[in-house]
């Protein structure tokens, strides 16, 4: 292990001992996250009323009803029940992603042998070696190590992998993640350079990613917004409907002396007022919407949370991953006598400054994971084509690790002309030293990194030595000279400053939540248009802070440094406190507990962990924080035309609920039975909403303010408009099935009539819903083709419901003349269209959502 701090280390446990620590202490994995299985979604869905009415309704028939009416209210129930359960099945599997993370396979040293064994057999107490290229298996303290680089950028958010020093003798605790120095390794962490031994201190849900893991699993996932408002809405319609059923049971019992009849003549009743299609409706919109997102590349786990986007009034962002590309680029190389920020265009620059690039390509590995070797190597190729100062084909003679002596990488290389130069690169007080720097070079020297470092920049020094005959056993004892500084940046995205401006011109704040320093947090901030002028708020300055002071603090703070990953689920819960909708963006293990909490977690998942994805409730398929915007339009538009399409639906109920109601209380026949009800409720208004959800978003949609969290989805004025645009249509059928009663038309013929005008008013209120301003003018514009075809399907199963003779039986209907059902067509139109004129009004124009 040349150039690495060592110390003696024990053979390892042996197999007795690793056996028994392994019963004690369990397997290194994470326990199973608790699983809700259909039977519970099941259980939970027939717990709202009008579900279980439906069912109640199939059963009854079934016992004392017409059998086939029976079984076809049981397919209905099944179907509508079904979807529902489908919908939700949504499996949290954000723990076995966690688990994931460990390598499959480690190595050990075990009875003084190496050996490769199975990560989940890994105990307390085992020593285990890593090297380049490999993940940590469990939480342990570095015992021997030789120019050991981890990426923690998982765990701490940090893109810039972290130095590990050697643990003093019988030290156990590792430490946190992040900072220089450290001798703890960490589960799911990336060995960048280096190798060592090290011993394992904690395993499973003891890790620091097993903590995370456990965090997650102690966070409820709320319901959303629109879920929250939809079962308000739907408790105070079931509570109306239970009242009035009951009512219409006792009055046919106690006046008529028909309790069956009662019974069943309730349920109808009940039924009509159950607004049954809320939860289908919703079902179509959320499948609707998670297919139009995923055209536009962005995959909705729970597609429930799709129209909360719409309401997003906090967007937090993490740096690392989000904002940035994740990955390192040279930006600026600092030469003696003259300096160059260059990007993969850039040719012509100083001839120092290629000295500078030369031997910063000959101190970075040739087949690097480091990403900063990676960077000078590509910026190499890039600036350094044809100018004499690459060398492909030099020879290595000799590597040079980092070690608490010299925080330093070094390589040397065999000239083609003869002899060894060395190259090295690391900390600029350590090439300093090398060099012999005075104290007002030094000072001038770190002048320079801080005016870097000030821009965002991570700044590594660089320095050569040689030509010698041989290599130097170490360069320590050698004489540098000084070539100049590296400046390394993570790239903002292309897509980051525009996305940004868009969110805010949407009314949304965006903050940024990170693990890296202060200064780099802000001059990305700034570059990206997040507003900084109140600084940056640090994990340390939060962790003094309780939750009012902290409340106050992000009212005003827009950047967050330097926080851990309990710290960042903590500032979303006092955004959460302040009433703010809180969208969170991720990528790394760190994010993922606060991407559960959020009311919307969005993972980037192009370069993401996978347990970001599942913690996430939306994940960007390609990392293009861009497509937030899409998202939040598309959110938007669901939220619009969903509140249209239940307005249309509180509207039909009234004309459906009067038709089954009215002749009971005036003593007629009964003019709706249950099986019409759900024809219309199950059949004919779930096709309806269909054409709602194809309706082109409104041209203000993202120039509005995000609407109000306690908004809600239909308050008293839209429900005021559904009643009056409900008694219309209510006032046309019934007055047609009078006219035709008054003339003699047979009372199946007079059911059918007025269950036409029905369906009729019923597709004129679609259109006038779906149009906030006048329905008529814009009836055949383009992009209403989803309206007609609606129409002819619908169309068509009422048609086969009154003209096939077993299905007419059934309903008990009657097939009219074509004159006849002409005229109830037209009085159905004509009675929905009494609406239309009362949108000029102002306060019926804002209610549907105008300004």
């Amino acid at each position: 292990m040349a150039g690495g701090a060592t110390q003696h280390v024990p053979s390892g446990l042996t197999d007795v001992e690793a056996r028994e620590r392994l019963r004690r202490f369990g397997p290194n994995r994470l326990p199973e996250p608790p699983r809700k299985h259909a039977l519970a979604l099941l259980i939970e869905v027939l717990r709202e009323p009008m579900f279980l009415l439906l069912v109640l309704a199939a059963g009854l028939y079934l016992l004392i009803g017409d059998p086939a009416e029976g079984a076809l209210l049981g397919l209905f129930a099944a179907l509508s029940v079904g979807l529902v359960v489908v919908q939700e099945y949504r499996s949290e599997r954000a723990l076995d992603a966690l688990r994931a993370l460990a390598a499959p396979m480690a190595r050990v040293r075990r009875d003084g042998v190496v050996r490769t064994i199975p990560a989940s057999g890994i105990v307390p107490g085992d020593r285990v070696l890593v090297a380049e290229g490999e993940r940590v298996p469990a939480d342990a303290v570095l015992r021997e190590g030789g120019g050991l680089r981890v990426d923690e950028s998982l765990l701490t958010g940090e893109s810039v992998p972290v130095t590990k020093g050697v643990a003093a003798p019988g030290l156990q605790d590792p430490g946190q993640p992040g900072g220089e120095g450290g001798v703890g390794l960490f589960a799911g962490t990336l060995v960048v350079s280096g190798h060592g031994v090290a011993e394992v201190v904690a395993t499973g849900a003891a890790t620091q990613a097993g903590r995370i893991g456990a965090s997650l699993a102690g966070i409820v996932v709320e319901k959303t917004l629109l879920q929250r408002s939809m079962g308000r809405l739907v408790r105070l319609l079931g509570a109306a409907a239970a009242i009035v059923s009951v009512g219409v049971f006792v009055l046919h019992g106690l006046v008529r002396d028909e309790w069956m009849e009662g019974a069943l003549s309730g349920i109808a009743v009940a039924m009509a007022l159950l607004p049954e299609e809320f939860p289908m409706a919703f079902a179509v919109f959320m499948a609707f919407g998670a297919w139009r997102l995923a055209q536009l590349r962005i995959l909705a786990r729970r597609p429930a949370v799709i129209e909360t986007l719409g309401a997003t009034s906090v967007l937090c962002v993490d740096k690392t991953g989000t904002l940035t590309e994740n990955r390192m680029r040279v930006r600026v190389l600092v030469a003696p006598d003259g300096d160059a920020w260059i990007d993969a265009a850039t040719r012509d620059v100083p001839e120092a400054v290629h000295r500078l690039l030369e031997h910063a390509v000959l101190a970075s590995r040739v087949e690097a994971v480091d990403p900063m070797d990676r960077a000078v190597r590509h910026a190499g190729d890039a600036t350094l084509v044809d100018t004499g100062h690459l060398h492909d084909d030099w020879p290595l003679a000799r590597q040079y690790g980092l070690t608490p002596e010299l925080l330093a990488f070094s390589q040397a290389w065999e000239c083609a002309e003869g002899g060894v130069v060395v190259a090295t690169k690391g900390a600029p007080e350590a090439i300093a030293g090398l060099c012999g720097f005075d104290a007002e070079q030094t000072a001038a020297m770190l002048a320079d990194v801080a005016r870097l470092a000030a821009r965002g920049l991570r700044v590594l020094a660089v320095a050569h030595a040689g030509p010698f005959d041989a290599a130097p056993e170490d360069p320590r004892h050698r004489v540098f000279h000084w070539d100049g500084l590296v400046g390394f940046e993570d790239p903002l995205r292309a897509s980051a400053p525009p996305a940004i401006a868009l969110a805010r011109s949407a009314g949304i704040r965006v903050v940024m939540i990170t693990g890296d320093f202060p200064a780099t947090a802000l001059a990305i901030a700034a570059q990206a248009g997040i507003d900084t002028a109140a600084g940056a708020l640090s994990g340390v300055e939060i962790a003094t802070l309780d939750d009012p002071a902290l409340d106050a603090a992000v009212a005003r703070v827009s950047v967050f440094a330097r926080i851990r990953p309990e710290q960042k689920l903590r500032l979303v819960e006092a955004f959460k406190r302040r009433g703010e909708v809180v969208a969170m963006t991720g990528d790394g293990v760190n994010d993922a507990p606060a991407l559960k909490a959020a009311h919307i977690g969005l993972a980037m998942a192009g370069g993401g962990t996978d347990v970001a994805r599942e913690a996430a409730a939306i994940s960007l398929l390609e990392d293009d924080i861009g497509h937030i915007v899409d998202g939040v339009r598309m959110g938007r538009r669901i939220f619009d035309n969903l509140r249209k399409v239940l307005l249309y639906i509180v509207a039909i109920h009234v004309p459906i609920a009067g038709l089954a109601l009215l002749p009971v209380l005036l003593g007629w026949p009964p003019l709706l039975l249950p099986m019409h009800v759900v024809l219309v409720e199950m059949v004919v208004d779930p096709i309806c909403a269909i054409a709602f959800e194809s309706e082109p978003g409104e041209r203000d949609l993202m120039m509005r303010p995000p609407r109000a969290a306690a908004a809600p989805l239909l308050g008293a004025p839209q429900l005021l408009l559904g009643a009056l645009q409900g008694l219309f249509v209510l006032g046309g059928v019934l007055g047609l099935h009078v006219a035709a009663v008054a003339r003699g038309i047979a009372e199946d013929e007079a059911r059918t009539l007025a269950f036409i005008a029905l369906t009729a008013g019923n597709f004129a209120l679609v259109r006038i819903n779906g149009a906030r301003g006048p329905a008529l003018p814009r009836l055949f514009e383009r992009g209403h083709r989803a309206f007609w075809i609606v129409v002819a399907a619908a169309t068509a199963i009422v048609a086969t419901c009154v003209l096939w003779p077993a299905a007419a039986t059934l309903f008990g209907f009657a097939p009219p003349s074509l004159l006849a059902s002409a005229f109830a067509i037209a009085a159905g139109v004509v009675a929905a269209m009494l609406f239309e004129p009362l949108k000029r009004v102002d306060w019926v124009r804002k209610a549907l959502g105008g300004a």
